[in-house]
């Protein structure tokens, strides 16, 4: 690895915040590692939490363990928005898609670990990674 962090998608926290899915070790084994995501991950991360009918304090000793690994987010700003737009277009990915490639793009990621987007995808020095795809022998 070229030393640039990893960054992950909001699914990548949801799924380690669950007890019974396949894809919770898994996601509890990449944020094990030095990983880093946006401002915008921990809001979806409440909205999901919120869905999947957890209590607030869950939802907040959760939201406190994630700032211990990753202490300052990337933050979401009109730069962000604006490059976040071009991707939308050039791509065609959904704007809050957008907004978390934009995000690692700013802070400078190799690798995107999502598994909503097209894994193997390269824009700009990103890649996007599907860390619950299984791999074809």
């Amino acid at each position: 690895m070229s030393g640039r962090p990893r960054f992950v998608d909001t699914n990548v926290l949801v799924y380690a915040a669950l007890e019974d899915d396949p894809r919770s070790d898994p996601a509890r084994a990449l944020l094990s590692t030095a990983v880093i995501f946006s401002v915008q991950a921990l809001n979806e991360f409440v909205s999901a939490a919120r869905k999947l009918r957890r209590k607030w304090i869950e939802i907040e000793e959760a939201l406190a363990f994630l700032k211990t690994i990753c202490p300052a987010p990337t933050p979401l700003t009109i730069s962000t928005h604006r490059l976040a737009l071009d991707i939308a277009q050039r791509f065609g990915y959904h704007m809050f898609d957008a907004l978390m490639i934009a995000a690692a793009l700013e802070a400078s990621a190799e690798t995107l670990y999502s598994e909503d987007m097209q894994d193997g995808q390269k824009i700009g020095k990103l890649t996007i990674r599907n860390p619950f795809r299984k791999s074809v022998r």
